[in-house]
């Protein structure tokens, strides 16, 4: 009786001891000081998360390749795809190309939300004339592409580079509000369709949720705050009259909201294209490739598929789709974006069926100037502006979206020239009058091609500027030698085709490595407490 009395006593001792080691706050390496203790200030360290894809990507695992590689051969005689050894980090992918029900979700979201602004609508309309042609009979498209629900799963085309970057904005804004609604962070779904209808406002004001505001803790207010807000710990924090104290809006380093979405760079495009992960092992590439398969064909050696055409492209001149009764390709035009068998990524369709735009601004010369780190041509920095530089209060357009403005340096300001310069500003942010620059907006490009003060030769000598931007991948209208990844052309912002759409991609945040399962690893020791 004794024995199991000690027993008991010993187990219930160190169940007190692991209860109270658990209970005690992690503290800092370098103060000592506890961190999630409203008591001392409230320093806050989040839990270490690997954020998940946001809905549709896949993951990429990033890598060294050769840029430009896979081309055997330079039709073309540009010499614009020299090959150069380069890394591309992780980042998420779409798995296939932004289709046209994709496309009109975003048209029914801007008809719910600003009913009354016919310009917004019309300016996100593709070009449904993109189909139209003089001398080919194409018009049923242009009324029945985008609109008949027998394309809904089709790759939406007629869209220009532009209207595809505001696609990515809209696209990370909806996505990052569906989850806090989702999770309660803001007003659920349910309770906020009693309050304001199913409009996509979330403010006071009527204006549209924007990440960018909602991180500046510009979206908030009675009718706005969910159930769910994580605890304010910081001791200046207003009460007011939540239940359980002071309560604040999500930020970046709860790890729950997603990165934006975006085009992906040219590198990116082309190495997810190849997709050379599944010819690697040990970190040794056993074979290249031509075009997203192995192979040097473009047809199907599977005993079950032999001889299928693996991509929508044309076979030759007058050869879209094949013979009647045995069509080649099982497509005239485009195909839905889940046609064919994917890549070693997982991809559908990273050749043929559409060209996609990438986000890089086109140079011939780009393969040789780019950095050989997640080399992409085509920055252009900018900054928010401040409404209230008192309450770090950002500026914004009609839509609820922040005022950016060209960034004028490429370092941290003095604050009195930061605060100049986020007001808008900009002339008098830099006052030096020995700078030719001053006030100009600031650009990484030191070679000349950004030249802010000089533009005189562009447009004039060449159609390549700063508006070219580049689209990969080939289509149901082009010749086998455009899917080869590799392969690259151009075409101004503002112009769109029947034969160039485009997915989004994301940038990863984190650690690269995407599968560890069966792989040595160093162990990594964690913080103690």
């Amino acid at each position: 009786m004794k024995a199991l009395f000690t027993n008991t006593a010993l187990v219930l001792m160190g169940l007190g001891v692991l209860l109270s080691s658990c209970s005690k706050h992690e503290v800092s390496q370098k103060t000592g000081l506890a961190y999630n203790d409203k008591n001392n200030g409230g320093y806050l360290r989040f839990k270490q998360t690997h954020p998940s894809p946001g809905p549709g990507l896949v993951p990429i695992e990033g890598g060294t390749f050769v840029l430009g590689g896979s081309a055997d051969q330079d039709v073309t005689y540009e010499y614009n795809n020299v090959r150069r050894r380069v890394t591309v980090p992780s980042f998420y992918m779409d798995e296939t190309e932004v289709s046209n029900q994709d496309w009109l979700d975003y048209l029914h979201w801007i008809s719910i939300t600003f009913p009354n602004d016919g310009e917004l609508y019309y300016n996100a309309l593709p070009d449904t004339l993109v189909w139209r042609n003089p001398l080919s009979y194409n018009e049923p498209y242009v009324q029945n592409y985008l609109r008949h629900p027998a394309f809904q799963d089709y790759p939406v085309v007629g869209v220009t580079w532009d209207q595809a970057q505001d696609y990515c904005v809209w696209r990370t804004d909806r996505t990052n509000e569906n989850i806090l609604r989702q999770g309660n962070y803001l007003v659920n779904w349910k309770d906020k369709a009693k309050s304001q209808g199913t409009q996509g406002n979330s403010t006071q004001d009527g204006q549209p949720f924007n990440t960018d505001m909602y991180l500046n803790n510009q979206i908030r207010g009675n009718g706005v705050d969910g159930k769910n807000m994580p605890k304010d710990l910081n001791p200046n924090a207003d009460p007011g009259t939540a239940k359980g104290g002071a309560r604040r809006p999500v930020r970046i380093e709860d790890g729950i909201l997603k990165q934006g979405y975006r085009l992906p760079s040219e590198a990116e495009w082309e190495y997810a294209a190849l997709a050379l992960a599944g010819n690697t092992e040990f970190e040794n590439i056993n074979d290249g490739k031509i075009y997203p398969w192995n192979g040097l064909g473009v047809r199907s050696p599977n005993r079950t598929t032999r001889g299928l055409i693996l991509a929508n492209f044309k076979r030759g001149l007058g050869d879209n789709a094949g013979v009647g009764g045995g069509l080649n390709d099982k497509a005239d035009i485009t195909a839905p974006v889940r046609s064919y068998q994917p890549n070693d990524f997982g991809l559908y369709n990273m050749a043929g069926n559409v060209n996609e735009w990438v986000a890089d601004t086109y140079r011939q010369t780009s393969f040789e100037e780019v950095n050989d780190f997640n080399p992409y041509r085509g920055n252009q920095f900018t900054n928010k502006r401040l409404a209230d530089p008192a309450k770090g209060l950002y500026a914004k357009d009609k839509y609820g979206r922040p005022i950016k403005d060209p960034a004028t340096s490429n370092k941290k300001l003095p604050y009195a020239e930061m605060i100049a310069q986020r007001q808008g500003n900009a002339a008098t942010a830099n006052t030096d009058a020995n700078d030719p620059l001053a006030g100009k907006p600031y650009s990484a490009d030191y070679r000349g091609y950004r030249d802010s003060v000089n533009t005189s030769l562009y447009g004039t000598t060449t159609l390549v500027n700063d508006r070219s931007k580049v689209y990969k991948g080939g289509s149901w209208n082009d010749m086998a030698y455009w899917l080869n990844p590799a392969t690259r052309r151009f075409m101004d912002e503002d112009q769109s085709s029947a034969e160039v759409g485009f997915r989004c991609a994301m940038t990863l945040v984190g650690a690269p490595e995407i599968n560890r399962g069966g792989k040595p690893h160093f162990p990594v020791k964690k913080a103690g407490r």
